[in-house]
């Protein structure tokens, strides 16, 4: 089974390290994007299986990431999961509302994290299985 590929974005550079090692040791591939534009450029290079994105991004708002991500025929597919700080009322609704496939507060949970991954990671699996 080959290891699936996960783009972790987030302009803090302790929380990448964090999530690429979390993820990493569960067994996963990890490419990381500190804004949105590197997070593009590497779309271009490379097609993860799930996007990890904070929505606080220094060139920009993630939601728009997110809405651009869902908006390409060639990116709309991924799951674009929202892990972020901003936990205030209406900003798991507002992650959603832009494409977001699901939503994940910062701190992470280090111990659930790679579950909350798999269950993206399953879904595009299944989803590109032939059904009988």
């Amino acid at each position: 089974m080959t290891r699936k590929l996960i783009m972790a974005v987030d302009d803090n550079a302790t929380n990448l390290k964090l999530v690429r090692y979390v993820l990493e040791s569960a067994g996963y591939d990890v490419v990381t994007a500190e804004d949105a534009a590197d997070a593009r450029r590497r779309l271009d290079e490379r097609r993860p299986t799930v996007v990890l994105l904070d929505l606080q991004l220094p060139d920009g708002d993630g939601l728009e990431l997110a809405r651009r991500l869902k908006a390409d025929p060639t990116t709309e597919d991924i799951p674009v999961v929202a892990v972020t700080a901003r936990a205030m009322k209406g900003d798991r609704d507002l992650a959603l509302s832009a494409g977001c496939d699901g939503y994940v507060s910062k701190p992470i949970d280090t111990n659930e994290f790679p579950n909350v991954v798999a269950k993206f990671v399953e879904q595009v699996t299944n989803k590109d299985r032939p059904h009988d």
